[in-house]
């Protein structure tokens, strides 16, 4: 299933949405150029949640050395940071589609700096979950996964049955069809199986934000619209 629009009609334009979709195009490129070059590693490496290397710099700031509260700082900069990188053409396609049909409803519903907020919150909050599940991972998570699944999680929550115009790819035959919007809560954890197509070159391999991040970010969204709703 492929999502392509939804039925929802306003005149406000879906600005914050641009932007994101724009920013992330053109960090993609960059990726792209470094990744030409051989220089790619180093920058996934420190835009990316490394979860062993920050749960050990926490726990030598406790425990040991006061200063490596700098490192701290530095591990979790990365947070928001690597929202804006992706690892693969199918997974940054995937994300930047759900994203420009779910998410300009939601700015629309729920105001630019709402919106933003939630983008934000939801994309570090699921980093956070994914650095407490997966503590001994030592390669870099990359991808706004978490963000989007927070957007995805309000849009259901206020119209779970608004029709999404979608094409379901048979082979080589597209069809046309109307899905109702929760149907694409269980769509979008089952496409995280194939973000690995189109995957750049990056010594030691990426990890894609997991289930349980992801699921976090679907909760965050969910329970904000709620509480909107109210």
């Amino acid at each position: 299933m492929i999502p392509i629009s939804d039925n929802f009609r306003s005149w406000k334009k879906p600005v914050i949405t641009s932007w994101l979709i724009g920013i992330n195009i053109a960090l993609f490129c960059w990726e792209l150029y470094l990744d030409i070059n051989g220089q790619l590693d180093s920058l996934v490496n420190s835009w990316g949640i490394i979860p062993l290397q920050t749960n050990t710099a926490i726990t030598n700031a406790i425990f040991y050395n006061s200063a490596a509260w700098l490192v701290v700082l530095w591990r979790l900069l990365a947070l928001p940071l690597s929202l804006f990188l992706h690892s693969s053409f199918s997974q940054i396609v995937g994300n930047l589609l759900f994203l420009w049909v779910f998410g300009k409803t939601v700015e629309r519903i729920l105001g630019k700096q709402t919106y933003l907020m939630l983008y934000f919150a939801a994309g570090i909050f699921a980093g956070m979950i994914e650095i407490f599940m997966a503590s001994k991972l030592d390669t870099p998570v990359i991808g706004a996964n978490g963000a989007i699944a927070s957007i995805l999680g309000a849009y259901i929550i206020k119209y779970p049955q608004l029709k999404i115009d979608s094409v379901l790819p048979l082979i080589i035959i597209f069809i046309p069809v109307e899905i109702p919007a929760f149907w694409y809560s269980f769509w979008w954890f089952i496409q995280q199986l194939f973000y690995g197509i189109g995957g750049l070159n990056i010594p030691g391999g990426v990890h894609n934000l997991g289930f349980w991040g992801q699921f976090a970010g679907l909760v965050t969204g969910a329970a904000l619209m709620r509480i909107v709703n109210r």
